[in-house]
């Protein structure tokens, strides 16, 4: 029965690898938008804009976020203006200064200059898995971020938060209201990070096919030397490199795909 169990879960993956060649072959060279080597389709209105033109801003949790979750998206936009959002310092495990630095590290090899990064260290806003974070505090220092830096891009995650982190999904939540409440300036768009289920989160490019299948706003698919990029960034977090996150480097469909949606 077990043995029957696992070949029903594994039966599909042959397929599935058959279907991502030949989708990553067909779709060669359509329509890239920002980036040679690099594949984003744009079928909505998100990234209308020319990427020169794009201020791009990332509202991540945690250290390392921009990484395992956004490299994709990030890398996609590398002529593009970007800033960093992190909501807090990673203090969960009393790693707080040490995950800064790795932050700043991480933040260069995917292209966003230190002066372009804010590290909020507030009680309120604490690195925990079970703490709700202020919704009123964070749309504030959201909105403040956007306008000193004429932000016409918001980045986060959406309502699941990916992993279902709770400070994920808060994120989401304070840019949600201050979209619904048409409190970002105009012409300001926001795209959020899909949450895929547990199986397409971890069969890497073989999800590829299935994300164009469902029809995001934005599709990011990374060439190998960008997945290469995003790897090394997330390998700059070197005090959360434990061995479940090395083999999420590994499987992960984050490394390599990001689709989002628009708000």
């Amino acid at each position: 029965m077990v043995a029957t169990g696992l070949f029903t879960l594994l039966f599909p993956l042959p397929l599935l690898w058959l279907l991502s060649c030949w989708w990553l072959r067909r779709h060669r060279g359509a329509r890239w938008r920002l980036g040679s080597g690099r594949r984003l389709f744009a079928d909505g209105p998100a990234l209308r804009r020319e990427e020169n033109a794009t201020r791009a801003l990332f509202v991540t949790a945690h250290p390392d976020d921009e990484a395992m979750f956004f490299a994709p998206t990030i890398l996609s936009l590398a002529q593009a203006r970007l800033w960093l959002l992190c909501g807090s310092t990673g203090n969960y495990y009393s790693q707080g200064d040490v995950r800064k630095k790795e932050l700043l590290d991480s933040c260069l090899v995917l292209g966003i200059p230190p002066s372009n990064v804010t590290i909020i260290d507030h009680r309120d806003l604490p690195d925990h898995p079970s703490v709700e974070w202020d919704t009123q505090l964070l749309s504030a220092l959201i909105l403040k971020h956007v306008k000193t830096n004429q932000i016409n891009l918001v980045v986060t995650f959406d309502a699941r938060g990916v992993s279902g982190h709770l400070n994920h999904k808060c994120l989401y939540t304070a840019v949600r209201r201050l979209h619904s409440e048409k409190k970002f300036p105009e012409g300001c768009q926001v795209l959020t990070l899909e949450t895929v289920n547990l199986f397409r989160k971890y069969i890497s490019i073989l999800d590829a096919p299935i994300s164009y299948l469902r029809s995001p706003d934005v599709l990011v698919v990374l060439a190998r030397k960008d997945a290469d990029l995003a790897k090394r960034a997330m390998q700059c977090h070197h005090s959360q490199l434990l061995w479940f996150r090395r083999l999420y480097l590994f499987f992960s469909r984050y490394v390599v795909i990001n689709s989002l949606h628009s708000l």
